[in-house]
């Protein structure tokens, strides 16, 4: 599922206009990108977390020459799959997947 179709899904099963649902959409991930930068974590229950996991400089190599380089220090943004989304997506069956998808139309 791709943002658009989150869009289409949250106004048909909300009873919204598309606007009013990708203007949810836009808020939502908008909050969630200015939380994880300012290094917060996101934790949404039954689906999972976002942290910021902080990875401190070292030596690199450049693949095609060869050459050493120093690579800096980074923050780069981790989700971690909560339980109940792990025994979900373990627990389906192909059949059952590809049935919630045709209600879904």
């Amino acid at each position: 599922m791709n943002k658009s179709e989150l869009i289409e899904a949250i106004a048909a099963k909300a009873q919204i206009t598309k606007k009013t649902a990708e203007d949810v959409v836009n808020l939502i991930f908008d909050s969630m990108v200015e939380a994880i930068a300012r290094g917060d974590r996101i934790e949404i229950r039954g689906l999972g977390s976002f942290i910021v996991k902080e990875y401190g400089a070292y030596k690199g190599r450049n693949p095609r020459t060869g050459e050493s380089i120093a690579v800096k220090p980074k923050r780069l943004p981790f989700f971690k799959v909560g339980k109940e989304l792990k025994e979900r997506v373990d627990g389906v069956k192909l059949a059952d997947v590809s049935e919630d998808a045709d209600t879904l139309k």
